[in-house]
């Protein structure tokens, strides 16, 4: 039976340690990790697409959760093709020059961070959320591929922030072309009649894994601040909308993650949790967590 892993996109968001959520005895690093796995399955480790993280720290991320939990984590800003300053690479690379020389380092070092938690089967896929400036077209399905072929033999999830890729008259082929890849296509939910907005439409790519990412419906979104962007309360009607996606995924995937990026306070723990009682009735699923890791072999 397909596992339905309900989590959020990150543990360390400021606004949610500064809400109330961690309880006393539980607000330091490890705490909260240990906390949060004991409240939810998965959860997305956005910080290596700001800075790399030491193997150590994956590490510990491993040790501090149970088997069976996932982390699916974002790739690095310079790997995806968004703008990347100087700080977010490792100090000895900061004065390279912006080419293959560099994407290739900083994929050899992702990679290495990344080996632990393949290694303790704790990882969910890799990420690769790429900028709204990457439209359809050849030159973008060459970046892709070439992506692709650094994270050979990774599992490999992809979400595009350009509507193009998704609308209408390009979803057949954008669905072939990551099936092609054998990358997961990341679904996502946003504010609907924005030039902006996502189509929210959840293509089977990978028969491994599915993802959706629940970005909030702020009228901001593409425009703003952080906060302004991703500032929403999903109520239940607006969950339970998903539903029957989310149950076609299941019946096509061995794992299915759904993954909250409402981050305004605990808005998006409270989303998860909501959805996962949603669930518990409406989508078959499994809490089960020592079923085999989808992670797949590391590339080398």
């Amino acid at each position: 039976m397909t596992r339905i892993l309900v989590g959020t996109c990150g543990w360390t968001d400021r606004a949610l340690v500064t809400s109330g959520w961690y309880p006393p005895g539980h607000r330091d690093a490890e705490g909260r990790l240990r906390h949060y796995a004991g409240r939810f399955p998965v959860v997305e480790a956005d910080s290596p697409y700001y800075a790399l993280p030491a193997p150590a720290t994956t590490r510990r991320w491993a040790e501090r959760t149970p088997a069976g939990f996932r982390f699916d984590v974002k790739a690095h800003s310079l790997l995806t093709g968004h703008p990347t300053r100087p700080a977010a690479l490792p100090a000895d690379l900061r004065g390279r020059a912006r080419d293959e020389g560099l994407l290739d380092e900083v994929w050899a070092r992702y990679a290495e961070a990344v080996e632990p938690l393949r290694e303790s089967g704790r990882l969910g896929t890799l990420l690769f959320q790429y900028p709204p400036s990457l439209a359809p077209g050849p030159a973008a399905e060459a970046f892709l591929r070439n992506c692709r072929e650094r994270a050979r033999d990774w599992p490999f999830a992809v979400e595009f922030r350009d509507p193009g890729w998704w609308r209408a008259d390009r979803e057949r082929a954008t669905t072939a072309l990551l099936a092609d890849l054998d990358a997961t296509a990341v679904a996502v939910d946003t504010v609907q009649g924005l030039p902006t907005s996502m189509p929210p439409v959840a293509p089977v790519t990978t028969a491994r894994l599915a993802v959706v990412r629940f970005h909030g419906r702020s009228p901001h979104w593409g425009t703003g601040s952080k906060e302004d962007r991703f500032r929403h309360d999903y109520t239940e009607r607006e969950l339970a909308g998903w539903l029957p996606r989310v149950r076609a995924l299941a019946a096509c995937t061995d794992e299915v993650h759904l993954l909250f990026n409402n981050c305004c306070a605990d808005a998006a723990a409270r989303a998860a949790d909501t959805m996962r009682r949603l669930l518990d009735t409406s989508v078959p699923h499994q809490t089960d967590h020592h079923a085999p890791s989808p992670s797949g072999r590391a590339a080398r």
